[in-house]
């Protein structure tokens, strides 16, 4: 029925056309006889043209949209996207998708005003192959096309507008055969498929993040749930042999071997530590260092009250405490010293361990797993608002800093 009505529209719009050529000859005076035969022949070509893009017209339809009815026969088609981004992310997509259109001209994008305009129009390679297709296609017209964004609250509204360059009521007599329909079904595609796109990104983007976290998280479970055999190994071996010697200090070295290992448990809900209990676990672990070192080593915190109720992820202060006693004092003649500091702000807490042990070493030591899990950790935890820093100390040995973002009400022990 919708068929019907769209060719019948057409006859009626050429017959109305007739009348008034009719009307306007014999008003004008000119009627000095009968119509010439050259109106009446242009008037039944211009018709059966008309009829033949007509029904080109259906069948284009149909086969666009799989449907016929008034909505899909219009030359004059409007369709609404919605994009669940900003106006300035949304009107790059708008802009991209309509610069991929086939046969695409002078398109304008004005971000001011969240606009965008174009032109298609064939190609005249395709119009004048031959003087019969050159002279139909002259009833073609350029399409506009015509993007308008809505901002709202995180999204976007886009507004497709795919049109005939010339008046409305050339519809009547001229149907573009599925040209505006196609475009305007093209650009709803393209957005649709750029939309997917970027959501399966994001979402492998999130699954690789995940992925990272949880190997992340099994290394410090398997970091935390592992007591370095050597160190314990050489820890109760120094207990023993102190309890026939010196009882107390061997006493002394089982409360902080037993205090270290309390506190080295795995925090199985994942949560942040504090620095306050960091502080406690590696002070246990260098209480031991120092009843094994005795005074070749020497320890100096310097950790104000305020920084012990700072969140912060657990193990990091042990890896830096660690890895200053074990590449930088162990191996240095005559020992040295570690020291800890800690400053916070309203905005960042500043943590550094440095030593004046061997520096860094031509041999590569220092340079495993230890302090590469720790910046992954950061980066996973914090993204780009932590850092972490690792140089010399002025004379000798290594300074290593983290530098934490503040969350407010943190840092009040």
């Amino acid at each position: 029925m919708a068929s019907i009505k769209f060719l019948g529209r057409i006859l009626v719009a050429w017959f109305a056309a007739w009348c008034v050529l009719l009307v306007v000859w014999n008003v004008t005076g000119w009627n000095r006889g009968d119509l010439p035969w050259i109106f009446s022949m242009a008037w039944f070509v211009g018709l059966l043209a008309s009829l033949a893009r007509g029904v080109t017209h259906l069948y284009r339809v149909r086969t666009i949209a799989g449907r016929v009815d008034a909505e899909t026969l219009s030359n004059r088609q409007r369709r609404r996207v919605e994009v669940p981004y900003g106006a300035d992310e949304a009107f790059g997509l708008v802009e991209e998708a309509v610069r991929e259109l086939p046969n695409v001209h002078d398109v304008v994008a004005r971000r001011g005003s969240l606009q965008l305009h174009a032109t298609v129009r064939l190609p005249r390679a395709e119009t004048s192959r031959r003087h019969w297709r050159a002279w139909f296609a002259s009833f073609d017209r350029h399409t506009q096309v015509t993007a308008t964004l809505t901002p709202s609250d995180g999204s976007s509204s886009v507004m497709f507008v795919c049109e005939p360059d010339i008046g409305a009521w050339a519809d009547w007599f001229n149907p573009d055969t599925g040209t505006s329909l196609e475009y305007v079904e093209s650009l709803v595609r393209a957005i649709t498929q750029k939309l997917a796109g970027r959501r399966n990104r994001e979402r492998a983007d999130v699954r690789q993040t995940a992925m990272e976290k949880e190997l992340t998280a099994a290394q410090l479970g398997l970091l935390q749930a592992q007591v370095e055999p050597h160190f314990l190994y050489n820890t109760l071996a120094s207990a023993q042999e102190l309890v026939r010697t010196d009882p107390a200090r061997a006493d002394k070295m089982l409360g902080h071997l037993i205090d270290y290992l309390r506190r080295s448990l795995p925090r199985v809900d994942g949560s942040l530590s504090t620095l306050g209990q960091e502080l406690e676990r590696s002070t246990a672990w260098l209480e031991i260092m120092r009843l094994r070192m005795g005074e070749r080593l020497t320890v100096h915190t310097d950790v104000p009250a305020t920084a012990l109720g700072v969140p912060m992820p657990s193990m990091m202060l042990q890896t830096l405490v660690e890895n200053a006693i074990k590449h930088g004092l162990e191996p240095k003649p005559g020992g040295g010293g570690i020291w800890i500091r800690a400053g916070v702000d309203a905005s960042a807490l500043s943590l550094t361990v440095a030593d004046d042990g061997m520096g860094f070493r031509s041999d590569g030591a220092g340079t495993g797993i230890g302090l590469k899990n720790l910046r992954e950790r950061l980066r996973l935890t914090y993204g780009g608002a932590a850092s972490f820093t690792i140089g010399n100390n002025f004379p000798n040995g290594v300074a290593a800093t983290i530098t934490l973002p503040v969350t407010e009400g943190a840092g009040h022990a």
